[in-house]
């Protein structure tokens, strides 16, 4: 198994946190008012410059609507975690609908064990 290295996690979590801002229509001067946190250290965090704090993280991930899979999926490399990790990017792409009616066959299927 291969060790994750420190800067490859800051600079892939920096493109994703300034990929989901600019999604979101937002300066950095503005993520900054939002998370409290200058404006010097998130454009450190979004050029993979600095780590990002977990509250901070939180935070953003709050505020940008990021899900934990779109931070973590391409360090992780469990094939079952993987594979978990997969559905639930094809969940996250259906409609509110579809997601309730899939989340009731689950239910069906767990009741049936």
């Amino acid at each position: 198994m291969s060790s994750v290295i420190k800067a490859d996690i800051d600079k892939n979590f920096g493109k994703i946190l300034r990929d989901f801002r600019i999604k979101n229509k937002l300066t950095q001067e503005q993520l900054s008012e939002k998370l409290g946190i200058s404006l010097k250290y998130i454009s450190r965090i979004e050029n993979g410059n600095n780590g990002v704090k977990t509250q901070t993280l939180i935070n953003y991930m709050n505020i940008l609507g990021i899900t934990p899979n779109t931070i973590y999926a391409p360090f992780i490399t469990n094939k079952e975690a993987s594979k978990n990790i997969e559905i639930t990017e094809k969940l996250s792409s259906l409609s509110n609908e579809k997601k309730e009616f899939l989340s009731s066959v689950i239910d069906l299927l767990q009741n049936l064990d």
